[in-house]
């Protein structure tokens, strides 16, 4: 088996488990940690039939292009050397510490010219802004009305229960879907643009097997971020959140084809949302919040700077130059 074929099958597994193992936390963490008393498999159903249903889709009407045609300034190289397994085991790594990079310019960057990636770059920026804004907007319109009664009240003795638990599950489906049409070239960037039949059915099988895994262990290190914002454990707020990155990555899915990063996105929703909360509670732990804004915003920041470091060294190895 040449060289090209081992790093295209072990780079798309790398970057499957690395993928969903960082990134499925942006669109599922609120959804597992509302839900961790429902058995593990019952999610994993739920959103594997969404991702079967969107994978497939994808696949049928896009030619067998499986990203929506996300990558097409990211051609596959004729050879694929070994130094491009390198992003996805970077990304591993740095996922097992919990550290929420952008896995869009972690190992899309390798793949694209440095124009491309510095249109990436300044999407993901504008990205973080609008969700920066809207969650200090919204969460100032609605904390006083809403958010504060959920705060203080138990989800369980809501007399709208069961209305919040259909609408959360139908808020994570449509951000679900949404987060996979803009994420799922950062995994099938490794493969052929055109799958035939047998092989999107087996990367199928491949990203649910490591999805089942992910919600086995309820998220894993990642989910510490969402747990530590406030009230994100109930299913109102977390219906609330889901929906509102949905629809941000709506937006942003129509107004260009070009790739973006979902993980500024969700951490600017989630600043904001804390901004707000905080402003409107009169908590004294604003300084607190600022610190852990900041310190998430700079997690995300490594990640650029680490996709930076390694698209130097690939061109490096590969003997070509970057051309911003």
């Amino acid at each position: 088996m040449e060289i090209t074929v081992i790093v295209a099958i072990l780079g798309f597994l790398f970057a499957s488990y690395s993928v969903v193992g960082n990134d499925v936390i942006q669109t599922l963490g609120t959804f597992l940690t509302s839900n961790d008393k429902r058995p593990w498999w019952v999610l994993w159903l739920y959103a594997g039939g969404i991702l079967t249903a969107v994978m497939v889709y994808g696949w049928a009407t896009h030619g067998g292009d499986m990203a929506y045609g996300r990558l097409e300034k990211f051609p596959l190289p004729e050879t694929l050397y070994w130094w491009y397994i390198i992003p996805p085991l970077t990304l591993l790594v740095i996922t097992r510490l919990g550290i929420p990079v952008s896995t869009t310019f972690l190992i899309l960057s390798v793949f694209g010219t440095g124009s491309t990636m510095g249109a990436v770059i300044l999407k993901s920026i504008i990205g973080y802004a609008v969700a920066f804004v809207a969650g200090i907007v919204i969460y100032l319109l609605i904390t006083d009305i809403l958010e504060k009664r959920l705060i203080h009240t138990d989800p369980e003795k809501d007399k709208y229960h069961k209305f919040w638990v259909v609408g959360q599950w139908l808020s994570t489906g449509f951000l679900w879907s949404q987060w996979l049409i803009q994420d799922l070239a950062n995994i099938y960037v490794y493969l052929p643009r055109q799958l035939d039949t047998w092989h999107m059915l087996a990367s199928l099988g491949a990203i649910l097997g490591l999805l089942g895994y992910i919600f086995y262990v309820r998220g894993g290190a990642i989910q510490g971020i969402v747990k530590s914002k406030t009230n994100t454990e109930d299913i109102r707020s977390a219906t609330i959140i889901d929906l509102i990155f949905g629809i941000i990555l709506l937006i942003f899915k129509e107004w260009s084809n070009l790739p973006m990063s979902t993980t500024w996105v969700f951490i600017g929703l989630l600043s904001g949302r804390e901004y707000a909360i905080s402003f409107i509670l009169k908590k004294p732990v604003l300084s607190i919040v600022n610190r852990m804004s900041l310190l998430d915003l700079g997690k995300t920041f490594t990640g650029l700077i680490v996709s930076i470091a390694l698209v130097v060294f690939i061109k490096f190895m590969a003997g070509e130059t970057i051309s911003w």
